[in-house]
């Protein structure tokens, strides 16, 4: 199939054409992200391929669809960014890779919030400066704490056992309830239950209309004074002006994010030589307890096999029978 990957960098180019050693499919690289300024560049293409940052509104779907584009093949789990219904409307099929590695991403969060407990990154810059004190370090055991995981699909519950083997005291919110963790020892509670018992709140949940800015003022306002907040999810999880206030009067205590509800403007490019104008994000930079990076829970080498892997199987599903396996 006659593909465009769109926000492709060096690394997408190099598992999608290993995986693609055959042939079977025509791809084209290309570094822009689709949106409604950019879809046209899909002209002559079978299918688009595009990232959780890509933005896939109706607009976009029309553009694509009078293209003659018949695919819009997601390179992640996530499909937020992609009207669903314009898409079926249009009679374009939609495909994900619903599971790639979760170990990674949960690997990652605990990952985040071990270097947040215990000030690692603030300790890694003190020493390359030659300060050696440790005033401002300090952590706690986790051992024996509670943490809440909020959504316990394969990451979230991958989370969970993790930090059941460390010792703590797990506390699960989803709707659907996982027996293997139950057997474990994980306790499901209502997140207004949940929230007040919490020394670390973990997010893993999808972004959906009922769970977008889950983490808002009111949510904050019943959490223990100095929890730490870990987000490997997605960043509208977060009401990222009401953290801010929740930082600044201590009611969190220490923030890691992996991702942010802006960072489609952002994430995934170098403004490293350039005055950023998001002042919300800019304002997270300057707290001492809070962690950023950008996007990267996901990225291992066995993901990104299994992405690209993914990724050409759908394509090629479709273009034998019109269905896949993985449609969304």
């Amino acid at each position: 199939m006659k593909t465009v990957v769109f926000s492709s960098k060096s690394y997408d180019e190099e598992f999608l054409n290993a995986a693609n050693g055959k042939g079977d499919h025509k791809l084209k690289f290309l570094p822009a992200r689709l949106d409604e300024a950019t879809a046209s560049l899909a002209k002559g293409y079978d299918a688009v391929c595009v990232f959780v940052n890509d933005l896939v509104n109706a607009t976009v779907v029309d553009t694509l669809a009078d293209l003659g584009v018949k695919a819009i093949a997601l390179r992640c789990a996530g499909y937020n960014n992609v009207d669903l219904v314009r898409a079926k409307e249009r009679g374009l099929a939609v495909v994900r890779v619903p599971a790639y590695s979760p170990h990674a991403v949960a690997e990652f969060a605990v990952t985040l919030l071990f270097s947040l407990n215990r000030r690692i990154h603030k300790a890694y810059n003190r020493v390359r400066e030659g300060n050696f004190e440790l005033a401002g370090l300090m952590g706690f055991d986790l051992v024996g704490k509670t943490v809440t995981v909020v959504g316990t699909g394969k990451i979230g519950a991958i989370f969970a056992r993790i930090m059941h083997c460390i010792g703590c005291r797990v506390f699960a919110v989803d709707a659907y309830r996982n027996a293997e963790l139950e057997a474990l020892g994980v306790t499901y509670l209502p997140l207004q239950e949940a929230l007040p018992q919490s020394d670390i709140i973990s997010l893993h949940c999808p972004l959906t209309p009922e769970t977008r800015h889950l983490v808002n003022e009111q949510s904050l306002s019943q959490m223990k004074r100095g929890v730490l907040l870990i987000n490997t999810g997605r960043g509208a999880l977060i009401d990222t002006a009401a953290v801010i206030a929740a930082l600044k009067s201590g009611i969190i205590g220490g923030l890691a994010l992996d991702v942010y509800e802006e960072e489609d403007k952002l994430f995934f490019s170098d403004h490293s030589h350039h005055i950023i104008p998001d002042d919300v994000f800019m304002r997270l930079t300057t707290f001492p307890n809070v962690l950023l990076t950008g996007h990267q829970a996901f990225f291992t080498r066995e993901a990104m096999e299994q992405i690209a892997s993914v990724t050409l199987q759908n394509l090629s599903d479709l273009q034998a029978t019109g269905t896949s396996a993985n449609s969304v």
